[in-house]
């Protein structure tokens, strides 16, 4: 009993320097946005999901060193589930009503199934390989340079710039080096725990990593949505979702074939397509309300009872 209580606090631990890193590199990232003056939605969904990223792309990288690959796809899918139906859910509750002024049904909503659908298919066989890989992130590289090229000229009431100092870069660079540092300590007592509970590796990473590296989402968009900044929070989450479907699950691959359990492709990765869809369907109208949130919630603890076999 003591080493599992060790590894878990380690665990805890860790993951709170991942996320706490994280949470510095993202507010560094969103002053250089604020800075060059670039409109809310497009911080989100390109500076910001970035950043509210990294511990899904850290853990992942980490989790391929330590030869559990199959820890990746948890992590990819139980954080888009975490982010789509916690965050957005939270996010619409805090606010009441979430109203959206960018035409996000054109590219932003129809990437964001295109990349729920690229890993329903690339992941059917029960492996990603690293041509796989390539085409994710070509595809994300056309994606975010089509937000930035056709939204750069727009303003937005909602910023004001923000003076860049040396403080912000050093910031960023300090934060990397912690997040490098929580991901790898996250992974190695998961990979203890997961031994020693004797559970599915997978399975900690569909919940618990899952929910932990989906924090930096939850605390951005949440904090937007209470300043009345809708156009940041669902943007950090569509960004984030469809950055973890094509690099965080593009960059490990290059370094080793990534593999799919059984379990996440007969329910966990169709939960994904379904949920993705349900939110396209909820957000095509640019608003999302507080019962139409209220859903959500309930859809994610449906989710995690799934997994655990409680439902």
């Amino acid at each position: 009993m003591a080493p599992l209580i060790l590894w878990l606090v380690l665990f805890v631990v860790s993951l709170f320097v991942l996320v706490k890193s994280s949470d510095h590199f993202t507010t560094a990232a969103e002053k250089i946005g604020l800075h060059f003056r670039i409109p809310s939605f497009v911080v989100g969904v390109t500076l910001v999901a970035v950043g509210t990223s990294l511990p899904e792309l850290a853990s992942s990288l980490m989790a391929v060193f330590s030869d559990s690959s199959e820890v990746v796809s948890g992590v990819v899918i139980g954080s888009n589930i975490s982010n789509l139906l916690l965050v957005i859910g939270v996010c619409a509750i805090i606010s009441k009503f979430i109203k959206l002024s960018w035409n996000i049904e054109h590219i932003d909503l129809p990437f964001l199934i295109a990349s729920a659908f690229f890993l329903f298919i690339t992941m059917g066989d029960g492996v990603f390989t690293y041509v796989e890989g390539i085409v994710g992130l070509v595809l994300y590289i056309i994606y975010s340079n089509y937000v930035i090229s056709t939204r750069k000229h727009r303003t937005s009431n909602a910023l004001v710039s923000c003076k860049l100092d040396y403080k912000v870069v050093f910031t960023l660079i300090v934060s990397c080096f912690f997040i490098w540092a929580g991901a790898k300590y996250t992974i190695i007592s998961l990979l203890e725990i997961s031994s020693l509970m004797n559970i599915g590796k997978e399975i900690i990473a569909l919940s618990a990593v899952a929910l932990g590296t989906s924090l930096p989402e939850l605390s951005v968009s949440v904090l937007a949505a209470i300043k009345k900044n809708s156009e940041m929070a669902v943007g950090n989450i569509v960004g984030s979702n469809i950055f973890n479907s094509l690099v965080v699950m593009g960059i490990p691959s290059l370094f080793s074939t990534l593999y799919v359990t059984k379990s996440i492709i007969a329910v966990s990765l169709p939960m994904m397509v379904i949920f993705t869809l349900f939110f396209y369907f909820i957000v095509r109208d640019k608003e999302i309300t507080q019962w139409e949130g209220m859903i959500l919630i309930v859809f994610y603890l449906l989710f995690l009872g799934n997994i655990f076999g409680i439902m």
